[in-house]
């Protein structure tokens, strides 16, 4: 849906719920100059629309443990297209697999996956990436410091 659909008070709403998901229905109300009811319609509106896709809590992977990150370009082997939907249901299934993306390029797929050090990364990459169906090559890049990391989306306005 195109965003043109958005008055200035969605986008205040939708600004504010990305750094404060958790914030409750009068503290938003307030934020967007609206009455706890018309905020709370517009909330759900904005849920039913489509605009908010989901709630969700951010864990800290250093704590969890979860010491390395590492960006993954897989490239498939020619001639494997009926393979393409196991390997995207497999991908999809990995825990140690945060974001999977298809891209232009020399590689098809690029990974965003975490682990608990380098040997893990290393069991990871050539027990499970490796022998699934139709992967032909894999280079991965480990992240050296993490500068920006966000979910948040640039909002027009």
């Amino acid at each position: 849906m195109p965003t043109n659909e958005l008055d200035r008070i969605d986008l205040r709403m939708l600004a504010h719920l990305q750094t404060h998901a958790r914030s409750t229905n009068l503290e938003l109300a307030e934020v967007v100059s609206l009455s706890p009811a018309q905020c709370l319609r517009r909330h759900r509106r904005l849920e039913e629309e489509g605009y908010i896709q989901r709630y969700e809590t951010r864990l800290s992977a250093p704590r969890m443990g979860l010491t390395v990150v590492a960006f993954i370009h897989v490239s498939m082997e020619r001639g494997h297209v009926r393979e393409l939907h196991h390997f995207k249901d497999l991908v999809g299934s990995l825990d140690d697999v945060l974001e999977c993306y298809s891209v232009t390029g020399d590689f098809d797929y690029m990974l965003k996956v975490t682990a608990r050090d380098l040997p893990s990364l290393s069991r990871f990459l050539m027990d499970t990436l490796m022998k699934l169906p139709g992967v032909a090559a894999v280079r991965s890049s480990v992240c050296m410091d993490e500068i920006k990391c966000t979910s948040a989306l640039p909002l027009p306005g």
